[in-house]
C-alpha cells in the first residue's frame, strides 16, 4: 500500500520541491521508498511513497513509467489478477522488467486505453496517470471507494494526493472550513464523497475516472475557478443492483452457497498474495471468521489472525474469536486493552483521519491494527460483509417494524415513542441486564437501550424512507447547530442517485452500499491500518463478489428475522453453528461511560460554552444541553457529543 501526491499548475518553478513535501506527509503510507517524476513543460509532478508488497526491488519503484514510454502511474492499491493479466499481456508480445502489479497496469492501459483497462482489474486502488501524448492527468479510485484520492483547485495549481494532510502543505492552500460539510458530518459522523472539510477540494467519487488536460490549466490557470474537469464512471453500484434485482438466481440454493463459496476462496486466495507476512483481523462474528476459514482452508501453514478485547460487559468480543481460532487452527494473537490504552488513541485521531470523522469505532480499529502490524504487513479483513449480505439489525427489523407499526395513527404512534425514550438507553441496559435470565434468546440484544431509542425515532416518521434517514443520521437538524450552514445534497437525498428497487430492503443495502460503506467503514480501515503502514485487505468488495450478491434473492440473505442466512452456509461447513450464532454487536467502545469519567475534563474544555461561541462555528445551547444531560444519566448523546468533539479536536490540531 501506497500514499500517492502531486501538482498540475500553470506556475513554473518549484514543483518538485512541493511536491517532496506532501509525499513526506504520507511517509505512514509508504516509508519503504519515494519517488518523484515531473514533465516540467507541462507543470506536472508527481510523487509517490511506497510500502512494498509485491515485488521488494527497485522494479517496484513509483512514479512508473509504461514501456512504451506514454503513461506515467502513481498507484496505491492492489491489483489482484496481476498474474493472470500478465500472462495474456505476454501472449500478444508484452514484456515486463520485474514482478509488480503497477508494470501490469500500465502493460494493461498502454494495450487497451485507460477505460478498458481499468475494467479488467481486480482489486483496490487510487491513482493518478498522466498521458504524455494527450498532456491530460487522470485521476481513478476503485469500484467500491476502498482506496482515498482527494483533488481540488488552489488559486493557479490543481493539487491531489492520498489524504488531506499532502494538499494542506502546498503554499497556496486554504483551509477554509466548508460549512455545508460539516453540517454532513454532524448528521451522519463522516462527511459523504464528493465533499470534504474544506472548500474547493473534493473526493473522487469511487468507480469513477476524473480527467484534466494541461491545456485547460493554460487557458483557466490565472483564475480561481470550478475545475473543467471531465468525469466518467466506469462501474456504477446502481447499474449493478438494478441488473442484478432483473436477473435474480433462480436455481436451488445449494448451487448459490456454492457458487458464493467459490468465489470468495478465489476472492481470499488472491489476496493472500504478498512477499512481506500476512494475516487476518478476526473478531469472531460471521463476516472475518468466513474470511480467515476460507484463507486457513487454502493455506499450508497457521494463518496468523488477531483480535483485541475489552473487559467492560457488551464490548468485548476476543472470547468468541479466540473460539473460532482454536477451531480452525490459527496463530492466534489477542490483546486486552484497558481503558488508558484506548484513550491514549484519541489524541493521534485527527492526524490518523485527517478530516472530522468521529466514528468511534476507529479506535479497536487503530488498535487492532497496530497489534497486527507488530507480525505482519498484510491483514485481511471481514469488511462489506454486512452491506453485501444483509446483515444490519435495520434490514430486518426496522421494516418489520414499520409493517406492524405503520397503520397506527401518527398521533398514538408519537405518544408510544415518547413512552420509549422515557427512560435513558443506559437505564433500559441495566433493566434489560437484570431480566436477561428471564428473557427469551430472540428478543435479547446487545445495547437494547440504544435500539428502544432507534424504535422510538422509527415509529414518529411518516414513512419508511425517512425511517432510513433518520438511522443514518445522529443531530436529525444539524444546521440548527452550525452557524450558516445549508445541507448539501448527498446520495441519501438526491433520489435521483437511488438504484430503481421496488423493496424497500433492497435500498437500504444500495443506500449503504454507496454512502456509509466507503464514507465510514472503508475510511477508517484505510486510515488507521495506513496510519501503522499495515495494508488491510477487503475480500468481501472483490467486485465480482458484489455483483453476484445483487444477484441473489433476498430470502437467502435474510431469513427468520436473522441476516447474512447465505454466508452463514458458508461458514458452517468450516465453524460450527453454535460458535457463532448471538446477538450482533458492533466493534465499539463505552465511550458513553468514559464521556462521564475519564473523558470528563477533555471534553469538558472542548465543549466550553465561551469557547464554541468564540469560534463560530457551533451554536453552543444544543450541544451544552445534551452535555448536560449526558452528564446527569438521563440521556445517552454519546453519539452527538463525539461528532462535536472530533471536530473540535480535529481543528485543534489542523486548522487552530
Amino acid at each position: 500500500m501506497c500514499g500517492i501526491a502531486g501538482i498540475l499548475s500553470c506556475e513554473t518553478g518549484n514543483g518538485e520541491t512541493i511536491v517532496r513535501r506532501m509525499v513526506k506527509t504520507l511517509y505512514h503510507r509508504g516509508p519503504d521508498h519515494s519517488g518523484i517524476w515531473a514533465d516540467e513543460s507541462a507543470g506536472l509532478t508527481l510523487g509517490h511513497a511506497r510500502l512494498a508488497i509485491l515485488d521488494l526491488s527497485p522494479t517496484g519503484h513509483q512514479p512508473m513509467v509504461s514501456h512504451c514510454g506514454r503513461y506515467v502511474i502513481s498507484f496505491n492499491g492492489e491489483i489482484y489478477n496481476h498474474k493472470a493479466l500478465r500472462r495474456e499481456l505476454e501472449k500478444i508480445g508484452h514484456t515486463f522488467h520485474g514482478r509488480s502489479d503497477t508494470e501490469v497496469m500500465l502493460a494493461c492501459i498502454s494495450q487497451y486505453g485507460l477505460e478498458a483497462a481499468v475494467k479488467y482489474f481486480v482489486g483496490m486502488f487510487a491513482f493518478a496517470l498522466w498521458d504524455r501524448q494527450e498532456r491530460t492527468l487522470y485521476l481513478v479510485r476503485d469500484r467500491l471507494g476502498e482506496k482515498p484520492i482527494y483533488y481540488g483547485w488552489m488559486d493557479k495549481t490543481f493539487l491531489f494526493g492520498s489524504e488531506l494532510k499532502a494538499l494542506r502543505v502546498h503554499p497556496n492552500f486554504k483551509n477554509e472550513i466548508n460549512r455545508d460539510a460539516l453540517a454532513l458530518y454532524l448528521r451522519h459522523n463522516y462527511i459523504p464523497a464528493p465533499y470534504t472539510i474544506y472548500r474547493g477540494i473534493y473526493k473522487v467519487l469511487p468507480g469513477t475516472i476524473v480527467g484534466l488536460s494541461s491545456e485547460e490549466i493554460e487557458k483557466k490557470g490565472s483564475l480561481r475557478f470550478s475545475s473543467p474537469l471531465t468525469s466518467r464512471i466506469y462501474w456504477s453500484a446502481k447499474n449493478v443492483a438494478e441488473a442484478g434485482i432483473a436477473d435474480q438466481f433462480s436455481k436451488p440454493e445449494t448451487e448459490a452457497v456454492q457458487h458464493l463459496e467459490n468465489l470468495l476462496r478465489d476472492a481470499v486466495r488472491q489476496q493472500m498474495v504478498a512477499d512481506v507476512p500476512l494475516g487476518a483481523f478476526l473478531s469472531g462474528g460471521v463476516d472475518s471468521s468466513t474470511v480467515v476459514a476460507l484463507m486457513q482452508a487454502q493455506s499450508e501453514r497457521p494463518v496468523k489472525t488477531f483480535t483485541i478485547g475489552f473487559n467492560e460487559q457488551g464490548y468485548n468480543e476476543a472470547e468468541h474469536a479466540k473460539a473460532v481460532a482454536r477451531h480452525l487452527g490459527t496463530e492466534h494473537t489477542e490483546l486486552y486493552v484497558n481503558p488508558e490504552d484506548a484513550m491514549a488513541v484519541i489524541p493521534m485521531l485527527p492526524t490518523l483521519y485527517d478530516e472530522p470523522f468521529s466514528d468511534s469505532s476507529q479506535i479497536p480499529t487503530f488498535l487492532v491494527s497496530q497489534l497486527a502490524k507488530q507480525h505482519v504487513t498484510v491483514s485481511l479483513s471481514g469488511d462489506g460483509g454486512d452491506e453485501l449480505f444483509g446483515g444490519y439489525n435495520r434490514y430486518y427489523w426496522g421494516q418489520s417494524i414499520w409493517r406492524k407499526m405503520g397503520w397506527i395513527p401518527k398521533g398514538l404512534r408519537n405518544v408510544l415513542a415518547k413512552g420509549l425514550t422515557v427512560l435513558s438507553p443506559q437505564t433500559w441496559k441495566v433493566l434489560f441486564y437484570a431480566l436477561d435470565p428471564l428473557l427469551p434468546e430472540k428478543i435479547k440484544q446487545s445495547n437494547p437501550g440504544d435500539k428502544l431509542h432507534k424504535l422510538a425515532e422509527i415509529m414518529a416518521v411518516d414513512h419508511p424512507e425517512a425511517m432510513y434517514y433518520g438511522l443514518a443520521s445522529h443531530w436529525k437538524l444539524p444546521t440548527s447547530v452550525v452557524l450558516g450552514a445549508t445541507e448539501p445534497p448527498t446520495v441519501l437525498t438526491d433520489h435521483n442517485q437511488w438504484a430503481d428497487l421496488s423493496d424497500f430492503t433492497q435500498l437500504m443495502i444500495y443506500l449503504d452500499t454507496v454512502s456509509y460503506l466507503p464514507d465510514d467503514i472503508l475510511v477508517k480501515v484505510d486510515r488507521a491500518s495506513m496510519g501503522v503502514s499495515l495494508e488491510a485487505r477487503v475480500p468481501f468488495l472483490d467486485h465480482r463478489v458484489v455483483e453476484f450478491a445483487w444477484r441473489l434473492p433476498l430470502n437467502m440473505k435474510i431469513r427468520n428475522g436473522q441476516g447474512k442466512h447465505i454466508l452463514r452456509q458458508v461458514l458452517y461447513k468450516y465453524v460450527p453453528q453454535k460458535m457463532i450464532e448471538r446477538p450482533k454487536s458492533g466493534f465499539g467502545i463505552p465511550i458513553d461511560s468514559w464521556l462521564r469519567g475519564a473523558l470528563r475534563d477533555w471534553a469538558e474544555a472542548l465543549l466550553n460554552e465561551s469557547r464554541l461561541r468564540q469560534e463560530g462555528f457551533f451554536d453552543p445551547q444544543p450541544i451544552r444541553k445534551k452535555w448536560r444531560e449526558h452528564l446527569s444519566g438521563k440521556r445517552n448523546w454519546a453519539y452527538h457529543l463525539w461528532d462535536v468533539l472530533m471536530f473540535q479536536g480535529w481543528k485543534e490540531r489542523n486548522n487552530p
